[in-house]
């Protein structure tokens, strides 16, 4: 893929962290001109990727990253909807506040509605772009005692994802849809040190106790680069004729065909 992606300008949101840095870096490497956001700049930026502050918590975040992107560049090539997160306590519904539920769905779909709404005019213009919706396993499996808001808000990601596909396809814009499995990211790894504060056990019992719920086959969390490297494919001129699918990177950990 080297400067498969030269000349083109392409989104992360969510990337200074985890699988969102590694899809940076697999772009910027393919000669792209990756812009990143977060709540707060990367401790180091290496490969003059171009960050801009957000908080997908409020609505307007959308309009000021695509107008920052507009003004500087004057176009977008390429978006990576990664950031995302599962906010939520576990223990069921019962657990679950309307501010719990909200706040899934803010950062998990409608924060992904509304960079798409805003950039995507611009793509229509061109003719051309590509749009990569980072979902979760968790949304065709969920794990009611962990993921049930952040699974129910990436299960409507991957139906709109789709929808979209359909409706852009005829501007040459392709729409896909990668879901990670467990990840060994910083925020993973967080995850499972809180299931273990909350259950009394270490943490190591914790990672134990996940991935035999998953019954993962391949018996290991994706590395961040291997989420990436699908990722970096879908964005490239070889994957052209590739639309509107959702792609499992999860060690087969999903149980059906």
């Amino acid at each position: 893929m080297n400067n498969s992606l030269k000349g083109q300008v392409a989104l992360v949101t969510g990337g200074t962290k985890g699988i969102g840095k590694a899809i940076a870096d697999t772009l910027s490497n393919a000669g792209a001109q990756v812009i990143i956001t977060a709540r707060t700049a990367p401790a180091e930026n290496t490969n003059g990727q171009h960050f801009i502050s957000s908080d997908f918590f409020q609505p307007e975040s959308a309009e000021v990253i695509a107008k920052e992107i507009l003004e500087k560049y004057g176009r977008i090539d390429i978006i990576i909807n990664n950031a995302g997160a599962n906010l939520s306590p576990g223990g069921g519904f019962s657990t679950l506040s309307d501010e719990d539920w909200n706040n899934d769905w803010q950062l998990n779909f409608m924060s992904v509605v509304r960079i798409n709404k805003a950039l995507l005019p611009t793509m229509i213009e061109q003719k051309s772009g590509v749009v990569i919706n980072i979902s979760t396993g968790a949304a065709k499996l969920p794990i009611w005692e962990m993921t049930m808001s952040y699974s129910s808000a990436k299960a409507a990601l991957n139906a709109y994802s789709k929808a979209l596909a359909n409706e852009v396809a005829k501007h040459g814009i392709r729409v896909n849809v990668v879901s990670p499995g467990l990840v060994e990211t910083p925020l993973m790894l967080e995850f499972i040190e809180n299931m273990a504060k909350s259950s009394s056990v270490t943490a190591e019992e914790a990672y134990k106790s996940v991935m035999e719920k998953l019954n993962v086959p391949l018996g290991r969390m994706a590395e961040p680069e291997e989420v990436a490297n699908l990722v970096g494919f879908l964005a490239s001129p070889e994957a052209k004729y590739i639309t509107g699918v959702n792609y499992s990177v999860d060690g087969g950990a999903l149980p059906t065909i």
